[in-house]
């Protein structure tokens, strides 16, 4: 029996990972009563009883949160910005070049970030592979449910007396300093960080990222990158999907309540699209938090989750 303890239980992506750990019966949640959610001692000793520890904090709270850490045993992932570039941390997205073995073989996990997740996925093969110039300057286009602003904003989403600016999608970070770049520009090995329009729109979960691509600046064609991807994605949450949503649309809801993600290629032999789909608090949050835990525990890797 697995002993976990979420560290910030009651946020959207500790909650999540509650529910999808609540039917396992390998695992036990470690809970710590209402007034003592906050105390240092108490959540220490916590972490420290635990075999995995997911923590679901702010940044400097997940930082402080890890320093508890005393036990040698005790494996952690970490679901905030704080470590996923930290020397020490393993980037938790196992899908991608070697990170599926690296992750069964360290106790410090940064689990990685909703949108740089969709990005991640589509770029990394690329660069691997040789098809995408590590100098490339890339752009990347991504719409999101208003859940990955967490509870501040679900609460202003599904307010009655909300603003009207709320009902169409507004384009965020517009500074160009989004806290996803860092690790989207380093994890997929790229000289430049891509221009980042991140977009939130009314409706709860779900997400789309787009990342667009002139074939005549990649060594290869669309078809190229389909093969890539169809035989790079094999096992995991991540798989290659060719058809839209038959319309000729692709809903960024398509995988909302899903723990899955699916990656396409459109566009024609110039102008190249490239898509991945998946639920902002599944794969892009509490869902890839559940398939590393699984890969450090040494159980299925699709464990649990909803695909």
């Amino acid at each position: 029996m697995t002993r976990v303890f979420i560290d910030g239980s009651s946020g959207t992506t500790g909650l999540r990972i509650a529910d999808r750990l609540a039917e396992r019966e390998d695992v036990s949640l470690i809970t710590l009563p209402e007034e003592l959610r906050r105390d240092v001692s108490a959540r220490k000793e916590a972490i420290n009883t635990a075999d995995v520890v997911f923590l679901c904090l702010p940044d400097d709270a997940a930082i402080e949160a890890a320093a508890l850490a005393e036990s040698e045993s005790v494996k952690i992932i970490d679901t905030s910005t704080a470590h996923r570039t930290a020397p020490g941390w393993v980037y938790g997205f196992p899908e991608i070049g070697a990170q599926r073995g690296l992750i069964a073989a360290s106790k410090r996990i940064a689990n990685p970030g909703c949108h740089a997740s969709g990005f991640v996925a589509l770029v990394a093969p690329l660069t691997e592979s040789g098809i995408l110039p590590r100098r490339s300057r890339l752009s990347c286009f991504s719409l999101t449910g208003y859940s990955g602003g967490g509870k501040k904003m679900i609460a202003e989403y599904e307010s009655r007396d909300r603003k009207a600016l709320l009902s169409a999608p507004r384009q965020y970070a517009l500074s160009q300093s989004h806290k996803h770049l860092k690790e989207m520009t380093r994890v997929c090995g790229l000289e430049n960080a891509p221009a980042f329009c991140p977009i939130v729109a009314d409706y709860y979960s779900g997400m789309e990222v787009t990342v667009p691509l002139f074939a005549a600046d990649i060594n290869g064609s669309a078809e190229d990158i389909r093969e890539l991807y169809k035989a790079y994605y094999k096992g995991g949450a991540v798989g290659y999907a060719d058809a839209d949503d038959g319309d000729g649309m692709l809903s960024a809801s398509a995988f909302a309540g899903r723990d899955d993600m699916a990656v396409s290629v459109f566009g024609n032999g110039d102008r190249i699209l490239l898509t991945a789909r998946f639920d902002n608090l599944g794969k892009g949050a509490s869902g890839a938090a559940i398939q590393n835990m699984n890969i450090l525990i040494g159980a299925e890797e699709t464990k649990g989750l909803i695909l």
